[in-house]
């Protein structure tokens, strides 16, 4: 009989130690893809607002910017372009794509009501419209986590 050395064995790593890690790299995964979009949503605005700019200015309709309602779709388009340019860039489907945007204009939209009863001002306006854009992305991220995890 041989005696061979005992080597010693990896201790088995408990299943709870092996799931709690993984959702902690998909949490971070997933933070920092929010993250992303939001950079993209930011560079979205600073890039296409003077094209924006230009191309109202030489149709005459540079009165848009200034208008409440459409600064305000106009920016949400801003944003959404560029952050759907860069999630379909990391590999999403068209419908997570489309659920962002729609939570990129849905602030807005449920904002115009009190705009309107002259409730809020442009300014509350373009404030809180911009503060509930994060949870409304939030909700379309958490809806399908495992679109927004993996990458």
């Amino acid at each position: 009989m041989h005696n061979q050395p005992a080597t010693p064995s990896a201790a088995p790593v408990p299943t709870d130690a092996v799931a709690h890690n993984s959702h902690r790299l998909s949490a971070k995964k997933f933070a920092l893809h929010f993250a992303e979009m939001v950079v993209a949503m930011a560079v979205g605005m600073v890039v296409l607002h003077p094209i924006w700019m230009f191309v109202l200015d030489a149709l005459g309709a540079a009165g848009l910017m200034h208008n409440p309602y459409t600064g305000a779709l106009i920016m949400a388009t801003n944003m959404t372009v560029a952050m759907s340019a860069w999630m379909k860039f990391r590999g999403h489907r068209w419908r997570p794509i489309v659920e962002m945007g729609a939570a990129m204009y849905a602030p807005f939209l449920v904002l115009f009501v009190p705009l309107a009863l002259e409730l809020i001002d442009p300014g509350a306006l373009m404030l809180w419209g911009h503060l509930l854009m994060l949870p409304a992305m939030a909700v379309a991220m958490l809806l399908r986590p495992h679109e927004y995890a993996h990458c």
